[in-house]
């Protein structure tokens, strides 16, 4: 089971398994739904029978559709973080052993401090894959548009430092409040080109996102290299 992480919009947290698969259970529910319905037409009714669960265990964790929201939210920037993780390994893994597309371990392009592209292209395409796959995230993602259809940064400067720690092994330098506001910049960016992409093509334009990865590099590159 995938552990839940106790998002602060939570009204209790699961102390027992019992709980935590309950809670579990009912943010997947809300994220099936989401896809189906919408945030507009999604409810605490509806995510309890989907669940299977009593209508009060969903009061339990949460005041509201809001709040739940909120929950997935973070439970999908937990689960981002795990998974590019993952890919890094995987990735790193591949060059050491010669096996990765693109510039070979040992190259120009590490020796100068390249390497950092690599984990970004994990970056940026474990995003795309959650877009695509998991559910609700198209519309919730990292919380980012929670009420639908108004942007908001707050959730952009969590991914922003996220990733500078998932990153850090990669990077030529200390995290500062320089790099801190290149990050977050890089990750407005991101966000903006990647919801034109969606816009453009419902799995996501390749020669936007091809764009928005060769604008990226270059931005980052002027810090990193």
């Amino acid at each position: 089971m995938t552990s839940v992480h106790h998002a602060t919009s939570l009204r209790r947290a699961p102390v027992q398994r019992r709980s935590a698969e309950r809670l579990t259970r009912i943010l997947d529910a809300c994220a099936d739904l989401l896809d189906e319905v919408g945030y507009d037409a999604l409810s605490t009714r509806a995510v309890a029978l989907r669940a299977g669960v009593p209508i009060g265990s969903v009061y339990r964790f949460f005041g509201n559709k809001r709040a739940m929201a909120d929950a997935l939210a973070q439970r999908n920037l937990e689960r981002y973080t795990e998974r590019v993780k993952e890919r890094l390994k995987q990735r790193l893994e591949e060059r050491a052993t010669g096996t990765a597309e693109g510039p070979a371990a040992g190259s120009a392009d590490d020796s100068a401090g390249g390497g950092w592209r690599v984990a970004m292209d994990a970056v940026l395409d474990e995003y795309l894959e959650m877009k695509r796959t998991a559910p609700g995230f198209s519309l919730v993602d990292f919380g980012n548009q929670i009420p639908l259809g108004a942007r908001h940064a707050g959730p952009n400067h969590r991914v922003a430092d996220r990733l500078i720690h998932l990153l850090s092994g990669h990077l030529r330098r200390e995290p500062d409040d320089d790099l801190r506001r290149v990050f977050l910049v890089a990750v407005e960016t991101a966000d903006t080109l990647v919801q034109l992409a969606f816009r453009v093509d419902p799995q996501g334009d390749e020669k936007i996102i091809e764009e928005a990865r060769q604008l990226l590099r270059a931005y980052l590159g002027r810090v990193l290299d």
